[in-house]
């Protein structure tokens, strides 16, 4: 079927992204599903850091890409041997399918699928190969979603259904900024009631790690950004305190004197990680949930690794299983426990794709919802 899509075509590409424009609004053909995939109608995709950072090649990807990897939409295809959904079936869409048969998903991380890593370093389904053509060139797919388009094809694993009373612009954050926010703080770190917690970056990663800390019972929570908006962004979601990072020390004196227990990166910074690292007490962890540049290099103290019994964790994906996760967090909103809708800070059209990376590289953005096919709104 042919189908509309924003197509990266080198990388890295020169900012600024108004002007230089990285992402084609071209015409593609969209193959059929095969046996386990799923024929979905975009209806709200998220624009991430993820995606920016393969237009700036700190994520090195191959091109032609068709980016977009965070999105909610409308079963209209089921391929053969297909179970669990059906047509007309409401789903959100994970950036990590998973092959189910590996070590990794066998024993409950799916976030380590071995074949999903080899399928979305190569731009390919877990399935083999590409749906996507432009002309005679064939298209990579964005983390075996692409969703930057009017419709997508997926792996079956990459795809969670969700009741049909979820907005489709909230349901597209809980396949990634959610999914990666909420599950470093319940899974990766195992925040427990009463322990403190500060989130570096307050993207929309960072913001879902302070919702999550404050629905665990996590006191206090605070909240770091140079951004005012964001900082008080924070606050409206959960944060307890929230400030700037050069302020940050001189707010510990008040509320967390022995430092706190957990600290959370989500700005993709070696140095910011750094940071966060010192800022944990004894028997504390740092938690990262950014990706940083491939040569970036941490520089830690050492001894304090063994003689304060401090951990270091990465969490890729929130070392969430989707499935499970996502439910549990529509949920947790539906009960008002996790305030998902107020992240969003504007709604656009495919056709504003490069300004909205603009946005997001300026540091402006929380997270900006592409509506395929429907007229721009007002930012909220």
């Amino acid at each position: 079927m042919k189908i509309e899509g924003a197509v990266l075509r080198q990388s890295p590409a020169p900012a600024p992204y108004r002007e230089t424009l990285p992402l084609e609004i071209t015409e593609l053909e969209l193959e059929a599903p095969r046996p386990g995939e799923l024929l979905v109608r975009i209806e709200a995709a998220g624009v991430c850091h993820s995606d920016l950072s393969v237009i700036d090649g700190n994520r090195p990807r191959p091109t032609p890409m068709l980016l977009g990897h965070e999105a909610a939409g409308v079963v209209e295809g089921v391929g053969q041997g297909v179970r669990g959904v059906e047509v007309g079936d409401h789903v959100v869409l994970v950036y990590v399918p998973s092959c189910g048969t590996c070590r990794f998903c066998v024993s409950g991380r799916p976030a380590l699928c071995t074949t999903a890593m080899a399928a979305n370093g190569a731009g390919d389904l877990v399935g083999g190969g590409s749906r996507l053509k432009a002309g005679d060139q064939q298209v990579r797919h964005h983390l075996g979603v692409s969703a930057f388009a009017s419709h997508a094809v997926v792996d079956r694993s990459s795809a969670i259904v969700i009741d049909r009373d979820v907005p489709f612009e909230t349901a597209a954050l809980f396949g990634c900024a959610m999914l990666t926010g909420y599950g470093a703080v319940n899974h990766t770190a195992g925040v427990r009631p009463g322990e403190s917690a500060v989130v570096f970056g307050l993207g929309g990663v960072g913001l879902a790690a302070v919702m999550s800390a404050a629905a665990a019972g996590a006191y206090p929570v605070v909240a770091v950004d140079p951004v005012p908006e964001k900082q008080e962004l924070a606050l409206q979601v959960g944060a307890t305190h929230a400030c700037a990072p050069e302020e940050l020390e001189a707010l510990m004196g008040e509320v967390a004197p022995e430092r706190f227990d957990w600290a959370f990166e989500a700005v993709g910074s070696a140095k910011v990680f750094e940071a966060a690292y010192a800022v944990t007490g004894r028997g504390g962890g740092t938690v990262s949930a950014g990706l940083p540049h491939p040569d970036a290099v941490l520089q830690l103290p050492a001894l304090s690794v063994v003689a304060e019994n401090r951990r270091i964790l990465g969490s890729y994906m929130g070392t969430a299983q989707p499935a499970v996760d996502v439910r549990a967090m529509v949920a947790l909103w539906k009960a008002g426990r996790l305030p998902v809708d107020r992240l969003v800070s504007a709604e656009l059209t495919l056709s504003q794709i490069n300004e909205a990376m603009e946005e997001l590289e300026a540091g402006r953005a929380v997270r900006q919802i592409v509506r395929p096919g429907t007229s721009s709104r007002e930012p909220r």
